[in-house]
């Protein structure tokens, strides 16, 4: 019998991996891993590593303390690695229109009341509701998973991290 073994990534260990492909050719998969490409990213640089339709889940490098953001929809961050501090406002009135996709940097402190802080740990998944605003912070380099919209600031690598 087959043993295997899992082990789990993290951004000082990882391994890329592989796949194995059956009659089709590399050039039609995206094979990322997101340590890799949150080690090669600035910090809070959104990278799309996952697409289907106009959704995407994009990689993003935690370390320091990020910009207030909002969208006027429904995020869902995952920590992958480290830990990172979420804090939220429910905004007086949204900073963006109903139909703007992505989320968007809000210039100065956003004005609302405060919702709260939410700590994220490695396998930790968090909800960023609708038209609040967040600021994330790590004091040590984190890796997020984060399920989003297609936005303005999601940076598209696919040429890196496509096999070829």
């Amino acid at each position: 019998m087959t043993e295997y073994v899992t082990k789990f990534g993290s951004l000082a260990d990882y391994d890329k991996g592989s796949i194995d492909l059956i009659n089709d050719q590399a050039k039609n998969y995206a094979f990322s891993n997101i340590f890799e490409v949150a080690s090669s990213s600035k910090p809070w640089e959104k990278v799309a590593v996952g697409k289907n339709m106009q959704y995407v889940l994009e990689a993003i490098r935690a370390e320091g303390t990020s910009e207030w953001r909002t969208c006027a929809h429904d995020e869902f961050p995952l920590c992958m690695d480290g830990e990172v501090t979420i804090e939220l406002v429910k905004l007086d009135t949204p900073a963006v229109p109903a139909d703007k996709e992505g989320s968007v940097r809000i210039d100065g402190e956003p004005v609302g009341k405060k919702m709260g802080r939410i700590v994220l740990r490695k396998g930790h998944q968090a909800l960023l509701p609708a038209n609040a605003a967040y600021r994330m912070s790590a004091s040590a380099p984190s890796v997020i998973l984060l399920q989003t919209i297609l936005g303005d600031d999601t940076v598209e690598r696919w040429a890196d991290i496509c096999l070829s």
